[in-house]
């Protein structure tokens, strides 16, 4: 306990990081309190009575959202149309020429993508406005049902995303950690204390009391180790550098590392086959499918704890890991850049022969990765099997875990970055972060 507050204190000492985390800290407030601002024209406590828990996808975009989603806020639609944006445009820098182009001029061809994002987003959030005020806004709870309250609601949902993506650009600019993690992080942890006491509440008057709680807990820390260990996991390949005599000065020689993430594609598998998860309930409102075959089909994918939506949700999760990681790493254009700098892999001949080599290692590292992150994704399955709620058995894996670990990590690694440049001890009782003291290559 000493050293924590021997930690807080070097913290504060440093008067730049000290800003940044009051700005950060400034930034989240103003994203919590416009989460509770209703719509103009929405009667709140209408909407809180006719409110159902919401399920599927609603669920999801509810959690990210921090509750705005189901309350009708001005943030409703939250951060994950920008998400949503950025996702098509990578698609897009693979897939076209002209943004492949972009992606390699540097800072202005940064700007130009971020902008087409920018814009990209404002269409994603003009199409979803009108879905949501009609599917998640009861009429009995819109005070005067008009063209008015229809334009407005559209026009501030639109600009409460826009000011949410704001927000996050200004937190990664003057704050700490990544702004755009950092609150969908923020929303996600918003709705653990309303589900554990939901959860406690369950457990000691109709389920197995304290003890079945401290058995979740327990559960619940391993898991967190685990994502961990995903997440932080690495295969360093060695790459040493020819050395090169300049006047008096010897550059090279050194041995490095190529680091292969474990788990490559991140949370991106999931939320991938997550979204495909969810079309057979959708086409179930279409006339043509609605059908006794197809209705069956659906229901058998809308139980989330039945055998056949997790069997097939691991299945995808395993290939989208693979396609994720095909089309984001390029061993090419990995072996080439470590043949202009001069530097080989200790008995791989340069070039293809090291391109093939990476391309193995890649593959050879994937396959336990994908089974893994697969694993960690139904386990809130398992956890509602074994009488976890629902809202709580969220946070025993998938998309809102790994979320919640990798910004963690990330925002500690920067604090600690800060600390040990000042010549503070870091974080750690060994003053690092694992993962952070290794000499990388990156490529």
């Amino acid at each position: 306990m000493k050293r924590f507050f021997e930690t807080l204190t070097n913290i504060f000492k440093i008067e730049e990081l000290r800003n940044r985390i009051l700005y950060t800290l400034g930034f989240i407030l103003i994203y919590r309190f416009g989460s509770f601002v209703v719509l103009p024209g929405v009667n709140s406590v209408a909407l809180q009575a006719s409110a159902s828990d919401a399920q599927g996808l609603a669920a999801i975009l509810n959690l990210f959202a921090g509750g705005a989603f189901s309350r009708a806020s001005i943030f409703a639609l939250g951060i994950m149309p920008y998400i949503s944006a950025s996702i098509v445009m990578q698609l897009l820098g693979i897939a076209v020429p002209s943004f492949q182009k972009m992606q390699k001029e540097g800072e202005s061809g940064r700007k130009k993508i971020t902008q087409w994002t920018r814009l990209l987003t404002i269409a994603i959030c003009a199409a979803q406005a009108p879905g949501y005020i009609a599917t998640q806004i009861p009429e009995s709870a819109i005070v005067a049902n008009s063209s008015l309250f229809w334009v407005t609601s559209i026009v501030i949902l639109i600009t409460g995303t826009m000011f949410v993506m704001w927000l996050g650009e200004k937190i990664t600019d003057k704050g700490i950690g990544n702004g755009i993690s950092l609150l969908i992080m923020i929303g996600i942890i918003a709705g653990f204390p309303t589900s554990f006491l939901f959860e406690w509440e369950a457990q000691t008057t109709t389920g197995g009391g304290l003890v079945i709680i401290l058995v979740e807990l327990v559960v619940l820390l391993l898991v967190i180790i685990a994502t961990v260990l995903l997440v932080q996991g690495v295969r360093r390949v060695p790459v040493n550098y020819a050395k090169k005599v300049v006047g008096s000065v010897q550059y090279g020689g050194a041995r490095q590392y190529v680091p292969l993430k474990v788990n490559a594609a991140g949370v991106m598998p999931i939320i991938f086959a997550q979204a495909i998860m969810f079309v057979p309930l959708s086409l179930v409102s279409v006339p043509y499918f609605n059908t006794e075959f197809f209705n069956s089909f659906a229901a058998t994918f809308a139980d989330v704890t039945g055998f056949w939506y997790n069997f097939v949700f691991f299945v995808m999760i395993i290939a989208f890991t693979y396609f994720y990681t095909a089309i984001t790493i390029n061993p090419k254009q990995m072996a080439d850049d470590l043949k202009k700098n001069g530097g080989f892999v200790p008995g791989v001949k340069p070039g293809q022969q090291t391109a093939d080599f990476l391309d193995n290692i890649l593959s050879k590292i994937t396959l336990p990765g994908s089974i893994f992150l697969g694993f960690i994704a139904i386990l809130p399955a398992f956890a509602m099997i074994a009488g976890v709620s629902q809202g709580f058995a969220l946070f025993y894996g998938g998309t809102s875990l790994l979320i919640m670990v990798g910004v963690t990590l990330d925002t500690l690694q920067q604090v600690e970055s800060y600390l040990l440049m000042r010549h503070y001890d870091g974080l750690m009782k060994s003053g690092k972060i694992a993962g952070r003291s290794q000499t990388a290559v990156g490529i």
